[in-house]
């Protein structure tokens, strides 16, 4: 831990003495936010070195995460505030749960569970749409002190087996289906096929029944969930210990087996809770959205535990940043529910502004009640971000976090009074993040040189202690390359003034001719051309150089330029802010770029189709057909 004395000064900002302040004595720091929260054991030890991977958080301490998100604000007189709104623009329908409402029937479902024999550390599967109950049924969980593992609706058979597998359920929560802009996806055959062929099998599943494609029950193990829920019992929350496991959430690993993320409950909760105000500037009462899925980390932690556990108004929104049923969808809903913060995925905003670029659509909404746009889950470019800023006259705050840590790496912070925004850049390191660029001998490199992004240990409260039943994968996955840090496995820098740019993943980093670039920085370039909407750079071999880059755009609409004038701008724009090192010759119009559910492009696997390699369909994709569409344009010529 830092132990370096704490700087003195006249004129520190509220992010500099915060960041310091934690610097100076993380244990303290970290101990006072444990203290906003409702502890059944309140934590004597803020740190503990030698226990786990890296030591853990709150040892000694007992709560339960449900009690802090829903219980306690009751307790406190807020039984009638707004909790959840659900909004559908799949449906038309919307639906609105005080806190007394949602904590009703979340104690109902826990007993429905409870009666299906889920205890204290039993796993549960959620595999459900953008509907209330898939908040419900992490909350019902967390309630019995059970581990939910929650997987995204709509994924294939094989990637749920193994999910299954891995996970060992007592129990599935399913429905019958979700929905999609023109189709009705059936969720309950990919559920059957996934534990058919899974050789571990639940004990029972509890289904929603959707009044839009209704399933065929398996008798014996399948229970509606309505039914089960009208008759059950009410069940008190359990209380757990601060280092036992809330969930499970899988990502994409390198290997077969599926990589389970653990999340504790006690530092989740501290960190997340402590996130809200410092972060985001939200607080009790005031409508916090996050755009995203509840099957993602971002859902997770910005959907359902964060604002929960600062006693905010949260949405669940079932519907997309376009088409359900325009580009102003996410403007008609902050409009509408008065939402504070929107947190979203930069590719949202760049379909959005694809769509409706001069803004024709936002002007339609009263948008005086939202005060910042928040994006991460990959870089964001510059220009969108102008771009946003514009037109909204809002703050807009690119911030960095990944999966494993469950909350933001680096950020702006708006609980500590905002610093200027460096469009491109995530913002500066969160108090509990010792951020260093290293270099391949795990060496602090010069600001402004790329390298390895890297934490030095240990790693703050609600990040991840390990993985499921795989220490060792921890250890080599995230602990090897780097002794001492954890390795992000992202490539960027820092700049002079401490702002943290993230350039792309470690294996996005192309050597050209022996230089390193970053496909990012010339990703950066390529959006800022007045007729690109979004863009993707990979790197492709090449006999001479190694590897060459290869640039696809996407057009905005109603851009009809023929496509040589266009690469020729592009390659004489990159040549101009890169320079000739970064032999950019070659780019190619595309009409969508894949991507997964989350909205990240696949770049793997465009790289893997432009070197001519054989790959896969990733279980991930949102939409298969696009993968065809790069393969006829991008495969070697």
């Amino acid at each position: 831990m830092p132990d370096a004395a704490l700087p003195a000064s006249a004129e520190r900002s509220g992010y500099d003495a915060t960041y310091a302040a934690w610097h100076h004595d993380p244990a303290g720091w970290w101990a006072a936010r444990a203290a906003a929260l409702e502890w059944t054991r309140p934590p004597t030890i803020a740190f503990d070195a030698t226990l786990g991977a890296y030591g853990r958080w709150f040892p000694d301490g007992v709560l339960n995460t449900c009690h802090n998100a829903l219980d306690r604000h009751v307790a406190a007189g807020r039984g009638n505030q707004p909790a959840l709104i659900w909004d559908s623009p799949m449906t038309g329908r919307q639906a609105r749960y005080s806190f007394a409402e949602l904590t009703d029937r979340t104690a109902r479902v826990a007993g429905a569970l409870a009666a299906l024999g889920v205890t204290k550390g039993d796993r549960v599967i959620v595999y459900m749409p953008m509907v209330a109950e898939a908040v419900i049924a992490m909350l019902a969980c967390a309630r019995l002190g059970a581990i939910h593992s929650v997987v995204f609706g709509g994924f294939a058979a094989a990637e749920l087996a193994s999910r299954i597998a891995d996970a060992t359920p007592k129990v599935i929560i399913s429905a019958s289906c979700g929905l999609e802009p023109g189709r009705t996806i059936a969720y309950k055959p990919l559920l059957d096929a996934a534990i058919a062929i899974s050789p571990h099998k639940p004990s029972a599943c509890l289904i929603l029944q959707r009044p839009e494609l209704e399933a065929a029950m398996t008798e014996g193990r399948d229970h509606d969930w309505a039914a089960a829920e009208r008759g059950a019992t009410p069940h008190a929350c359990v209380p757990v210990a601060a280092t036992d496991p809330l969930y499970i959430l899988y990502t994409s690993g390198t290997t077969g087996r599926p990589k389970g993320i653990v999340r504790d409950n006690g530092g989740h909760a501290v960190a997340l809770n402590n996130t809200m105000a410092m972060l985001y500037g939200v607080g009790p009462g005031d409508v916090f959205w996050a755009a995203s899925d509840v099957g993602w980390v971002v859902g997770h932690s910005y959907i359902v535990y964060g604002p929960l556990l600062a006693g905010c108004t949260t949405i669940v929104y079932e519907g997309k940043p376009v088409g359900t049923p325009d580009a102003g969808a996410f403007w008609r809903v902050c409009a509408e529910h008065r939402v504070k913060a929107l947190f979203t995925a930069p590719t949202a905003i760049r379909a959005i502004k694809r769509d409706d670029a001069d803004g024709t659509l936002l002007r339609r909404y009263d948008l005086s009640r939202l005060e910042a746009l928040f994006l991460a889950g990959e870089r964001c470019d510059p220009d969108t971000v102008v771009w946003a800023e514009r037109l909204l006259g809002k703050p807009v705050i690119d911030h960095w976090w990944q999966t494993e840590t469950g909350w933001a790496i680096t950020g702006n912070f708006r609980g500590l009074g905002l610093f200027p925004v460096k469009p491109g850049s995530g913002g500066k390191p969160s108090p509990g993040f010792d951020v260093q660029v290293l270099d391949e001998a795990s060496r602090p490199v010069p600001p402004g040189t790329i390298g390895d992004l890297a934490v030095k240990l240990p790693l703050p409260p609600s990040c991840l202690p390990t993985l499921w039943h795989n220490d060792q994968g921890f250890r080599d996955a995230y602990l090897a390359q780097h002794p001492g840090w954890y390795t992000t496995s992202d490539a960027g820098m820092i700049d002079q003034d401490g702002y943290v740019s993230v350039m792309s993943r470690t294996d996005d980093i192309i050597n050209v001719a022996g230089h390193r670039l970053s496909t990012g920085a010339m990703e950066e370039v390529l959006a800022a051309h007045q007729d690109v909407a979004e863009c993707a750079v990979v790197g492709m071999r090449d006999a001479l150089k190694g590897q060459v880059p290869l640039g696809l755009v996407v057009l905005k609409a109603g851009v009809t330029k023929p496509e040589a004038m266009l690469v020729a701008e592009l390659v004489a724009m990159v040549r101009d802010r890169i320079g000739p090192v970064a032999a950019f010759k070659e780019a190619r119009v595309v009409p969508r770029l894949p991507k997964t559910r989350s909205g990240k492009v696949l770049r793997a696997t465009i790289r893997r189709i432009a070197d001519g390699q054989d790959y896969a369909v990733p279980p991930t994709i949102d939409d298969p057909a696009s993968l065809d569409e790069i393969s006829a344009l991008v495969a070697p010529r």
